[in-house]
């Protein structure tokens, strides 16, 4: 999705997922391979930039010759500059820190710690530096490196003032980030209009869009949900949700969407039958084949390809 103006964004990562100590056939020559290693990898890539940047204003490199196109650079450059933002992987304090402390030596900021299970016990230091933080809301012990994770963490870091959203690596968390925010409610006493935030308009300010969205103001885009009840309640349901002023959902007019959209798949199915069939001894030539996906696709385009090679088979059967 995009929005206009944003500033980009860049996605970083620590610990495990880069060094992958101990990982393949590789273990012994890729680089890096500690958590050091990983500092030092960020260290040389932005010095690095800052060469090529300082190399591009001149024209020319340190020894007279052209200077070589490096989009890489380009974009660490943008980083630089303040034009891109980084959302950093991360799980534990100490490389939380060491990253923190390595683009300081740069100018930069970070824009937020992503996952961060163990951000509660350094919050005062992202407070300081400025970073978000966009934490798991209960995720914990599920490998060794977040042994110290805890479900606290997000309402811990809210309280030293870092500001913090909540995000899930699960498609079904992801679509329920409400639920998500009342844990912060549940576990750590965050009041619920705080709560809220760490799934509106927190997540909008790390990003740099919280101009067009994340709260309802004047001015910002017309993205909004209307429930039953209180968003962070299980009993609750969404009535109306409507983006950029039009109506996507209505929970009114939902039980009649989903009838006529049944009658239209046993059309469909009909009209697959018996353009399956229309081959006779032919049917599952690549004739019929074609035939039946031209029409079928054709009638409704939100049927998958899948529904419909379940169908001929079905038929062939």
């Amino acid at each position: 999705m995009r929005f206009e103006p944003a500033p980009g964004g860049i996605k970083f990562a620590l610990g495990e997922n880069v060094k992958q100590s101990g990982w393949g056939d590789k273990a012994v020559t890729r680089f890096p391979q500690t958590r050091m290693g990983v500092g030092t990898f960020y260290r040389n890539r932005f010095t690095a930039a800052q060469q090529y940047r300082d190399a591009f204003r001149k024209g020319r490199q340190s020894d007279g010759s052209p200077v070589r196109r490096d989009l890489e650079l380009e974009a660490l450059v943008e980083i630089l500059e303040g034009t891109r933002l980084i959302h950093c992987h991360s799980y534990r304090q100490d490389e939380i820190l060491a990253f923190l402390r390595v683009m300081e030596s740069f100018g930069v900021r970070v824009a937020s710690l992503q996952h961060i299970l163990e951000g509660y016990k350094v919050a005062d230091e992202i407070a300081r530096h400025g970073a978000g933080a966009s934490a798991f809301a209960d995720w914990w012990a599920y490998k060794y490196e977040v042994i110290d994770a805890i479900p606290y963490a997000g309402s811990l870091m809210r309280e030293r003032g870092v500001t913090v959203s909540f995000n899930s690596d699960s498609s079904d968390h992801a679509r329920r980030l409400n639920f998500e925010a009342a844990k912060a409610v549940k576990y750590g006493g965050t009041p619920e209009a705080e709560a809220l935030k760490f799934v509106t308009l927190n997540p909008a300010k790390q990003l740099g869009i919280d101009h067009r969205v994340g709260s309802l103001e004047s001015g910002k885009d017309a993205d909004f949900v209307i429930w039953s009840g209180s968003p962070l309640d299980s009993a609750t349901r969404c009535l109306e949700t409507w983006v950029d002023g039009r109506c996507y959902f209505k929970l009114s007019a939902e039980a009649a969407r989903v009838k006529a959209l049944q009658e239209e798949r046993s059309a469909l199915h009909a009209k697959a039958h018996k353009v399956a069939g229309s081959g006779g001894e032919s049917n599952a030539s690549d004739k019929a084949r074609k035939q039946f996906f031209e029409r079928a696709l054709e009638q409704a385009r939100h049927w998958s390809v899948k529904e419909c090679q379940d169908c001929l088979v079905r038929k062939a059967e």
